[in-house]
């Protein structure tokens, strides 16, 4: 097992690679969206067919590609990949229960936009464009796309927080005072939900962030007041937002054409089929005897220890194109379908399979006569809470800002769910279990994986623990950094393990 990461644009590096070098891609490209405030998710580069026509010359021949994407984007990363050459084969669809509504509320919207506080935005934007600054200054220094708002946007004209406001001091004369000010109740007060709006209830939230031990950190519980609207024409739009919560995010699987037949593929380039045995949801192992319809027929009481003993078969339910992440959210979503009679042995041998001798099945076995949630139908990716900053020891935690608001006051800090201090500071770390399925799914025993995004490299994690080589490519140096550190450690616990299992192995 062994991987390289390249620090440098996709495409300049796929033009380096050799034609037909890699079995498969799997990759975490921008979603477009202009996450979290960031420019280098709204460049353009996932929807830019030449990223993927190289995808596709360095692909083998019926090499799959899987690449995810947004709800509200997919559509067109999935045509330029179409329209690079690649065949659609289908989309997996990962289900997720950790998301959190990104909506705006319509009727705060319409509260802030009224007298005074529209009245500090524009006095803030005036003085701002008297300066001479550009969107393109603004944007670049904060690493934001908030250049256009700080100089009057009509419809969301803006005041900057102090941290976003410090980053652009250097390009700015001397402040005066009145804009110290706003920038200072911007940042410490959110006008339209503590000053105008009565403040009518209260509620527990774990969306977002909350404050704990001098820091915001995401996930931690905390009161958050209700507020009514203030105006007449904020009342009527009382419950109305813009957006709905995320819960899923889309997955292209795709195929480079085959050259001949599949089976013709398969035999020269070893590519062009999925891993469907290896794959399957809920899989047990069961001796080659038992999969033998002549051996079932007989009755499995019949087998013998030395057949039991024989080269397994993997058996479970067929991979579906949809995975979840087990959450308690989401297995609430899935009906209970009660028992299941499904599977090779239950369904076309044995009947019912309580009468299954005891010991060959266990108690639970999926597709054996087990019960339950319907989500058990479908791989589950659960994500390690020790995955995103495993390997990352001596690295430097850093505060990260995405450029959206700031919330309420609260003692002496302001909430501010946006400025947590990570390790692993991608914003859009995948589970290693999620990407090990993934690039198991799709690439034949020995190939090489490639990850044209490789971002913190969770792809690449996955790609060597299920034992295959891995190339990654990553523009950002820092992600380059973490990437090589992550999987590196990796393989370091994979060699660590495997000299664990040959000395226990010695021992007995």
């Amino acid at each position: 097992m062994t991987f390289t990461i390249h620090n440098g644009n996709c495409i300049d590096v796929m033009r380096s690679m050799p034609d037909n070098s890699v079995d498969s891609i799997v990759t975490d490209p921008p979603y477009e969206l202009g996450f979290m405030g960031k420019s280098w998710d709204s460049s353009g580069i996932a929807f830019n067919v030449e990223v993927w026509t190289e995808a596709l010359r360095v692909l083998k021949p019926g090499g799959h590609l899987l690449a995810f994407s947004g709800s509200r984007t997919y559509h067109r990363m999935a045509v330029a990949i179409e329209d690079a050459g690649f065949q659609i084969r289908d989309q997996i669809m990962w289900i997720y229960g950790s998301g959190f509504p990104k909506s705006l509320d319509v009727s705060k919207a319409i509260d802030k936009g009224s007298g005074e506080n529209r009245g500090r935005q524009l006095q803030f934007t005036e003085w701002m464009r008297s300066t001479g600054i550009t969107t393109s200054q603004i944007n670049e220094a904060t690493d934001s796309n908030m250049g256009n708002h700080y100089l009057t946007d009509k419809q969301q004209p803006a005041i900057a927080t102090v941290d976003l406001f410090d980053k652009l001091r250097h390009l700015l004369p001397e402040v005066p005072e009145y804009i110290e000010r706003l920038v200072a109740e911007r940042t410490g007060i959110e006008w339209i939900a503590y000053v105008n709006r009565e403040i009518v209830g209260s509620k527990t939230s774990r969306i977002g962030t909350a404050f704990g031990d001098g820091e915001w950190a995401i996930g931690q519980a905390q009161e958050v007041n209700i507020t009514a609207p203030s105006t007449p024409e904020a009342q009527q739009w009382a419950g109305w937002g813009t957006a709905l919560k995320p819960a899923h995010e889309p997955i292209v699987l795709a195929r480079k054409p085959l050259i001949g037949t599949v089976a013709a593929n398969v035999l020269e380039f070893g590519t062009g089929g999925l891993n469907i045995d290896g794959s399957r949801v809920g899989s047990v192992i069961l001796p080659e005897a038992f999969s033998s319809p002549t051996a079932l027929m007989g009755g499995l009481q019949n087998v013998d220890d030395r057949a039991r003993s024989k080269t397994p078969e993997r058996t479970g339910r067929f991979p579906a194109n949809l995975i979840h992440d087990g959450s308690d959210e989401v297995l609430a979503g899935f009906p209970d379908t009660g028992k299941s009679t499904g599977g090779r042995i239950g369904k076309k041998v044995m009947g019912d399979v309580t009468n299954v001798p005891a010991g060959i099945f266990e108690a639970g076995d999926p597709g054996y006569g087990d019960s339950g949630n319907a989500a058990r139908f479908f791989y589950c990716a659960k994500a390690s809470k020790r995955d995103r900053n495993e390997g990352l020891d001596g690295f430097e935690a850093i505060r990260v800002h995405d450029g959206r608001e700031a919330g309420n006051k609260r003692g002496s800090n302001p909430r501010n769910r946006t400025n947590d201090v990570k390790v692993n500071h991608h914003p859009t770390v995948k589970p290693t279990d999620l990407m090990r399925y993934l690039v198991k799914l799709i690439t034949p025993p020995g190939g090489t994986v490639l990850d044209p995004f490789t971002g913190s490299g969770s792809t690449g994690k996955g790609a060597v623990i299920e034992g295959f080589t891995f190339v990654g490519i990553e523009l950002d140096p820092d992600y380059v950094a973490i990437a090589t550190a992550r999987i590196q450690h990796q393989l370091e616990q994979l060699r660590t393990d495997d000299v664990t299992r040959r000395y226990l192995k010695a021992d007995s």
